[in-house]
């Protein structure tokens, strides 16, 4: 493997097939599987994993774990994903406040760092706040960095890597942020919603695909949503601007230019201190997104969220459980979660917009393109693995 600091060459990541086989030793931790396992898990032939695993091993992804008995024949030997061989960074821009983490193969956070961020500074000092926060976690130790991933306040357009107009901080229109930082930082930058990193993370952690719509409130309302388990971006990565639905007409200003958004009047009542009032409006908009998309979950999160959890998922379970009442939902009324861990998801998620294709795990259900699909896929089950 490339070790160097412009980033990690996984050549070895080039086939779908590869992904899923390491996508596998990365869920078995650290107790390992074995080949004979991952053939029965992908439906590829033993001799294609066995490629693959060589391939694996060579760029130093995989290692021995240790030798398991079995039903017949000489010990089967176990293989284990090897964390350290690869990091990602994710780092949150918020408005008032900057987290980023460093996270290994497996996911595990092994530096993290928060500061002061004001967003709406000149361009410059924002980037070079963060470019030095990238360059905080990752140390002195030269580690195999394979990119960052940023998360920020929307609206923005993800593929281009490009900011709109951030609410509250129109100067942001137009800037290619996802080029300027990678030109500052040496290394692959991606970036996102911060609302659709937090979900990509919590939909990474869920054993079965699902739908559920996650509601970040911080020093803004936003939300990310999973369909079938994938992250709905939309078309323009538009998908998700929950907190700018009109749910009072002529109501109180709101810094998109609005009046009457669902985040101007939670924020107000979070500034008054009207906890009750803020998670109250909260499960309005999200009866709203219960009743359009018929989802499975709603998940709470975010600083303000933190502070209070047990208030605002009450809250918000009571507007959904007065919506089923009226519409004569049957069945388990839909469950309502805090996240937890304040903003720290955000970033974690972030870090995820880096490794989760390198684990075909992420797929764009506005497209239907995994995160895999500029690889050449082979068919599971081919008697070769495509490079």
């Amino acid at each position: 493997m490339n070790r160097s600091n412009s980033g990690a060459n996984l050549p070895a990541l080039r086939s779908h097939n590869a992904a899923l086989v390491l996508d596998l030793l990365r869920a078995a931790g650290e107790r390992g599987i074995s080949r004979l396992e991952l053939a029965g898990r992908t439906g590829l032939t033993p001799q294609a994993v066995s490629k693959i695993t060589a391939r694996l091993r060579g760029e130093g992804l995989a290692a021995e774990a240790g030798r398991r008995a079995s039903t017949g024949g000489k010990p089967r030997t176990v293989l284990r994903l090897v964390p350290d061989a690869g990091h990602a960074v994710g780092l949150h821009l918020d408005r008032d406040e900057l987290t980023v983490v460093l996270v290994d193969l497996a996911g595990t956070v092994t530096a993290s760092r928060t500061a002061p961020l004001d967003l709406g500074a000149p361009a410059d000092e924002v980037l070079g706040a963060a470019a030095g926060a990238v360059a905080a976690v990752r140390g002195q130790d030269a580690l195999p960095v394979l990119g960052v991933g940023v998360a920020v306040p929307g609206p923005l357009d993800h593929r281009g890597g490009v900011l709109h107009r951030v609410t509250g901080f129109p100067q942001w229109d137009g800037y290619p942020l996802r080029d300027e930082l990678a030109a500052r930082t040496g290394l692959p930058v991606v970036i996102d919603k911060d609302t659709n990193a937090a979900a990509l993370g919590l939909a990474l952690q869920a054993p079965d695909p699902a739908d559920f719509a996650y509601l970040h409130l911080g020093t803004g309302l936003g939300s990310g949503l999973v369909l079938g388990g994938a992250l709905h971006r939309g078309a323009r990565t538009g998908a998700g601007e929950f907190g700018h639905q009109t749910v009072q007409l002529d109501g109180v200003p709101c810094g998109c230019g609005g009046r009457g958004c669902i985040e101007a009047l939670c924020l107000a009542a979070v500034d008054r201190g009207d906890v009750a009032e803020a998670a109250r409006v909260l499960g309005t908009g999200a009866a709203n997104l219960v009743g359009l998309l018929d989802i499975d979950r709603v998940v709470l999160g975010g600083r303000t969220v933190a502070a209070d959890p047990d208030a605002y998922v009450r809250g918000v379970r009571t507007v959904l459980d007065a919506r089923a009442r009226r519409d004569g939902a049957e069945g388990a009324p839909v469950p309502v979660v805090a996240a937890g861990g304040g903003d720290r998801p955000v970033a974690e998620g972030a870090a995820q917009l880096v490794l989760a294709p390198l684990f075909g795990r992420v797929g764009d259900a506005d497209t239907g393109r995994g995160a895999g699909a500029d690889r050449q896929p082979g068919p599971a089950g081919a008697s070769g693995e495509r490079a």
